[in-house]
């Protein structure tokens, strides 16, 4: 499962939606929105996406995870709209019979995601400045 989101990410019910009693090992990662970027001091940003082709590249590279890896059940949700320094960007979880797996598939979909998926940050700095952030 792959999702966009404007409200903050609901670990809690995302966790739940991944547990499973043949899971072993349960694997995640937050992405935070940080103060610095290439040297600025970031005081906001946004994420735009064009959310069509974001769900459904975003949803084969769930499905890519699940063929490559021996996992269970994947999650990836990726914020989008105006977020404040602290706030969680983007959230993937995997749950597998074993935790080697759960690394694996985990990072596959970030970096796939980072990589594939059409969401442009716009970042404003301190200097008043703001810029798109390859």
């Amino acid at each position: 499962m792959f999702e966009l989101s404007e409200q903050a990410i609901d670990i809690a019910g995302l966790r739940h939606r991944l547990q499973d009693p043949r899971a072993g090992g349960f694997v995640s990662f937050e992405g935070w929105v940080r103060d610095h970027n290439q040297g600025k001091t970031v005081i906001a940003l946004a994420y735009e996406a064009y959310p069509a082709l974001a769900r459904r590249e975003g949803a084969k590279i769930i499905d890519e995870a699940k063929q490559r890896f021996d996992i269970l059940h994947a999650v990836c949700v990726h914020r989008v709209g105006q977020l404040a320094i602290g706030d969680m960007a983007v959230w993937v979880g995997v749950s597998a019979a074993h935790r080697d797996a759960a690394f694996a598939a985990c990072r596959y979909i970030l970096d796939e995601v980072k990589s594939r998926v059409p969401i442009w940050k716009n970042e404003s700095w301190s200097d008043g400045q703001s810029g798109w952030v390859e």
